[in-house]
């Protein structure tokens, strides 16, 4: 990345991060405000980004400066696709390894025929329900805060487009899937509606977020990479 001065960052950069496994979001961005106010002398500085990855996904994070910051809902409609490893066999309460499995299935019925069954109906517009484990907001208060603390919540199901799922791997009770989906796609509850649809369970085991629209996650800079541009100064 080319030496930038404050005021490059004040009128406005579109960065695009890999977020690092178990960082959030809001870690890239703090750490990115942070840094540009601590080696370019900058006392206060707009910095967002333009849509949320889970701690234990990876990939690409677009994060807007200045007034660049102006630009994240156009980012924010822009479709995404995701390198998705799930499991066969259980649940849990998350769609993810976040949480523990609190139910166990059989998986052994599942052969490559009927996968694709499955995914074939879960193309296209579908329904989707939202993992409880989530950031919408009930009543004010995010549902993964109410979920943790054991409150009863219920998520309305919401309309999302899958346009395309590729199999990369498939090696039971773990399969590897490319998914290209609109945004508001959450890949935790397809895991768990395939999971649904083959008579079994599925929960999300990696995630890695390649691409959004045409950004790619391999033109994305290391976090690390973001401070040796002050360094080189």
């Amino acid at each position: 990345m080319k030496e930038l001065s404050s005021e490059d960052f004040i009128k406005g950069q579109v960065l695009l991060v890999n977020k690092p496994l178990t960082w959030t979001s809001f870690d890239i961005v703090n750490k990115i405000r942070s840094s540009l106010k601590y080696n370019l002398g900058i006392k206060k500085i707009k910095v967002g980004h333009a849509g949320t990855l889970d701690p234990l996904a990876t990939g690409l994070v677009i994060v807007c400066t200045g007034k660049a910051t102006k630009q994240i809902d156009q980012f924010l409609g822009l479709d995404k696709t995701y390198v998705a490893t799930v499991k066969f066999g259980g649940t849990t309460p998350s769609y993810d390894a976040e949480t523990e499995i609190d139910g166990t299935f059989p998986y052994d019925h599942i052969t490559r025929e009927k996968l694709d069954d499955a995914i074939s109906l879960l193309s296209g517009e579908i329904e989707q329900v939202p993992p409880l484990f989530s950031a919408i907001k009930v009543n004010g208060r995010k549902a993964y805060d109410l979920a943790r603390k054991g409150e009863k919540v219920t998520l309305k199901a919401r309309k999302v487009m899958i346009f395309k799922v590729e199999v990369l791997s498939f090696d039971l009770p773990v399969v590897k899937l490319k998914i290209h989906c609109s945004k508001g796609t959450y890949i935790r509850s397809y895991a768990h509606d395939l999971g649904k649809a083959l008579n079994s369970g599925g929960y999300l085991t990696a995630l890695e977020r390649t691409n959004i629209g045409e950004y790619q996650v391999e033109d994305a800079l290391e976090i690390g990479d973001f401070e040796k541009i002050f360094q080189q100064k």
